[in-house]
C-alpha cells in the first residue's frame, strides 16, 4: 500500500499543457460544445430526426408537471322563484309537506344543494338545505318562514351560518 503518492499535477509543473496536448483541449465542456446532447436544439435541424427516433417527442421542449387542479364540486341550486312555481306539484307528489300554511321542503332529498335568493316568496317555507345564500335567508325569514342547514355543511358554509345567526338576533 502506497502511503504518500505524489499528485500528478505537481510532477507536471513545467509543462504548460499538463498532459492534455494542446492548451484548448482541457477547458471543460466548452471545448466539446457542451455536455451530453447539448447543441441539438433549434439550429441543429440535421440532428433532429435522429434524436426524435432515439429519444422520442419528449426530448425537445419544456418539461415538468402541472399541479393537479382543484376538483370543483357541482352545486345544483334552485331559486326561491322556481321553488314557488314547483311547490304545488311537489306536495302532490309527496316530496314536500304542507302543515297549516307552511310548506316543509327538504332540498337535499330533491337533489338540490343550495337555495338562491332570486324571486319573492309568497308563502311560508320551512326549508332544509346544505347551503343557502344570504338573500335567500333574508327573504324566507321576512315572509315568516325558517331555514335549517344540515350539520355536515356547517363548517364549509360558516358565512351562511353567521348570517342566519345575525338575522335571528335582529
Amino acid at each position: 500500500m502506497v502511503v504518500n503518492k505524489r499528485k500528478k499535477n505537481s510532477r507536471q509543473r513545467a509543462s504548460h499543457t499538463h498532459g492534455w496536448g494542446a492548451k484548448k483541449k482541457h477547458r471543460g465542456a466548452g471545448s466539446r460544445g457542451g455536455r451530453g446532447m447539448a447543441g441539438t436544439g433549434k439550429r441543429a435541424g440535421q440532428k433532429r430526426s435522429a434524436i426524435l427516433q432515439i429519444y422520442g417527442l419528449d426530448y425537445f421542449g419544456r418539461k415538468g408537471f402541472n399541479r393537479p387542479q382543484k376538483v370543483k364540486k357541482e352545486v345544483k341550486a334552485i331559486n326561491i322563484k322556481q321553488l314557488e312555481l314547483k311547490i304545488e306539484n311537489l306536495v302532490a307528489k309527496g316530496l314536500a309537506k304542507k302543515s297549516g300554511d307552511t310548506f316543509e321542503v327538504d332540498l337535499i332529498k330533491l337533489g338540490y344543494s343550495k337555495l338562491l335568493g332570486t324571486g319573492q316568496p309568497k308563502r311560508k317555507f320551512s326549508i332544509t338545505a346544505k347551503a343557502v345564500s344570504r338573500h335567500a335567508v333574508e327573504k324566507i325569514e321576512n315572509s315568516g318562514g325558517k331555514i335549517s342547514i344540515t350539520k355536515s355543511e356547517e363548517k364549509t358554509n360558516g358565512n351562511i351560518q353567521n348570517n342566519i345567526k345575525q338575522s335571528a338576533r335582529s
